[in-house]
């Protein structure tokens, strides 16, 4: 009889956790829906823009003495990133050697101009934001004629910038180390249509 009361038991238990357990997975079906269907929060729309970078050189009273124009196209759908390369690739003597009783010359080779990239563009309400980078690089005039080594001028800057759609911006602006001059960067943002 004691076995019998102990099977029982045994079976009664197995029994009461065996539908417990079904009841729950159940219940677990039946809110895995609900999960299912809140609502993923609209991705914006794609918009495109064309980017027009102008450098600016100023001189000593704040007037553009020179300008040079770059134009390119972003989109604001998923992040993407744009680049500019422009330049000259100068070469630099960097030694000289003697093979055969004739005299070589080593060079390395710089590259100089400018370049540009723009990554994570979108829109924020009526203006557009995007992180910027900008380098610009020239031959200067060198201090020791003798030398016959260049002088290379540089500007760069990076930085998440703001920039109303449809209007010229400065962006980016520094002194000239040698002059009394500036140089600029203004960006305009054109939507496409």
């Amino acid at each position: 009889m004691r076995k019998t009361t102990v099977v029982c038991c045994l079976l009664f238990f197995s029994l009461f956790f065996a539908s417990r357990s079904l009841a729950q997975e159940s219940a677990d079906t039946q809110q895995a829906p609900k999960t299912q269907d809140v609502a993923k929060p609209a991705k914006p729309p794609a918009h495109f823009y064309r980017l027009d970078f102008v450098v600016e050189e100023l001189g000593s009273d704040g007037k553009p003495v020179n300008s040079r124009t770059y134009s390119t196209a972003i989109s604001t759908e998923n992040y993407n990133t744009m680049s500019i390369r422009t330049g000259s690739r100068i070469p630099i003597a960097t030694g000289a050697f003697d093979k055969n009783q004739q005299v070589s010359t080593q060079y390395q080779y710089l590259d100089i101009g400018v370049n540009f990239d723009v990554r994570n563009a979108h829109e924020v309400d009526h203006e557009l934001s995007f992180d910027l980078t900008a380098e610009l690089s020239s031959l200067g005039e060198p201090n020791d004629a003798a030398a016959h080594q260049p002088v290379i001028r540089q500007n760069r800057w990076q930085a998440a910038v703001l920039i109303p759609i449809g209007k010229a911006t400065a962006v980016f602006k520094s002194d000239d180390l040698d002059s009394k001059g500036s140089t600029q960067v203004v960006v305009t943002a054109t939507p496409v249509q």
